[in-house]
């Protein structure tokens, strides 16, 4: 497992958070931005645990896929072939392309920003409450601006901000050193175990700190 487990663990981190809502990833609509290691990741974890993903992005526009996005074209597309989501639309029925716009314009329960800093701004946050978001899981780098995150917690929203739920990567470079140290190899599944034993290790204590300052949830 390389760093693009960044993905993998903010939605196993986002997950932990619903939890604590009585809720899971199990039916929700979610809306992830990007269309690279990092976002495809997520959108396939996501879908692993019963979401409908719906739209991805990329710098040109995003899709908006009902039926949900076909991560196995996505990954020919944009790994594979290196073409624009564009691509993704002419070759899927019924899927809409909107050159340009944002992402966010999509409404879902759950967001997750894997492109870049600064995307989610405190206009798109406040279209996203509006249209019933639930959580936030951070994938990029501070993708949400303060005035984002500030709707977010005015609304009650779950909100993992990226220096938590972005931690992935960084767990699995430790994990692969720990493995070269000890001059082991594990699978795919002992190592995904590990990072998921992480994230939610990582949550626990952002939970707790959140009780001990008198901010749960």
């Amino acid at each position: 497992m390389r760093p693009e487990a960044t993905g993998f663990g903010t939605v196993i981190f986002t997950e932990e958070m619903l939890k604590t809502r009585g809720a899971s990833f199990d039916g929700r609509r979610v809306v992830v931005s990007g269309s690279g290691n990092v976002a495809i990741k997520a959108i396939a974890k996501a879908q692993s645990l019963g979401a409908a993903v719906v739209a991805c992005s990329d710098s040109s526009g995003y899709i908006v896929d009902e039926a949900g996005i076909d991560v196995g074209l996505l990954r020919q597309i944009k790994e594979l072939e290196r073409g624009r989501l564009k691509d993704y639309a002419v070759r899927r029925s019924a899927v809409a392309y909107v050159e340009g716009g944002s992402v966010w314009d999509v409404d879902g329960a759950v967001a997750l920003p894997c492109a870049t800093e600064n995307e989610l701004d405190g206009d798109a946050a406040a279209r996203l409450v509006l249209n019933g978001l639930l959580a936030v899981g951070e994938g990029a780098n501070m993708p949400s601006t303060r005035e984002a995150v500030a709707v977010f917690q005015d609304a009650g929203v779950l909100f993992g901000p990226g220096k938590a739920a972005n931690a992935g990567g960084v767990a699995t470079s430790a994990l692969e050193m720990q493995q070269n140290a000890s001059r082991d190899s594990w699978s795919f599944e002992h190592t995904e175990q590990r990072l998921t034993d992480i994230m939610v290790g990582i949550h626990d204590r952002c939970a707790a700190t959140a009780d001990e300052y008198g901010a749960p949830g």
